[in-house]
């Protein structure tokens, strides 16, 4: 697993060992920040520049893809101890610890956001199957950390139900056993 693209491109990214983590794919993030930077929803100014929020980070792929392709800065939010220390290996490889903030917290229970963190880019990639997506749009939104007018984007399972009421559906596009949803949240953030 590499970074695809940007300043960091080629970078080699560490992952946990076992199941416990699911890396989002090389080609599923090219496919991703292709569509991001691409699409007339969207645009480089998605991307360059943006506060980022990696919600159920892992290894920080998702973030440091964007951190690496011009982000001005990404928050990571991860509860697994393994996935933790992958995480903080990520960054300082990527050289990214300027940018980067690492909090072991529960994207499902966020502290409040404060004046500085409402996030423009919002990444969640949770385990399967388990209804954490809608549940962390809600917490997130209470606790200020989804901008007005954010894009969220959230990886699910192929056959899972997606979240509803998190904004205008803009894309949907599935990846194997996966299926990546990109909304835009509505002018007052996510509820």
């Amino acid at each position: 697993m590499r970074i695809v693209a940007g300043t960091r491109r080629g970078r080699a990214l560490a992952a946990p060992p076992g199941r416990t983590t699911r890396p989002t794919a090389d080609r599923v993030r090219q496919a991703l920040f292709d569509m991001l930077l691409h699409a007339p929803w969207a645009g480089t100014d998605a991307v360059v520049g943006a506060r980022v929020l990696d919600g159920f980070a892992g290894t920080g792929a998702l973030g440091l893809e964007a951190l690496s392709r011009g982000a001005a800065h990404c928050t990571f939010f991860e509860t697994d101890r393994a996935a933790l220390a992958a995480l903080r290996a990520n960054v300082a490889a990527c050289r990214a610890e300027a940018a980067a903030t690492v909090r072991a917290i529960d994207v499902t229970r966020p502290p409040p956001a404060g004046a500085d963190g409402a996030c423009g880019l919002v990444f969640l990639d949770p385990p399967y199957g388990q209804g954490l997506p809608a549940r962390a749009l809600q917490a997130l939104g209470r606790a200020g950390w989804i901008a007005p007018g954010a894009l969220i984007v959230v990886e699910t399972a192929a056959d899972e139900e997606v979240p509803a009421g998190a904004g205008p559906l803009l894309a949907e596009r599935r990846h194997g056993a996966a299926r990546l949803s990109i909304w835009r949240a509505a002018t007052g953030g996510a509820d």
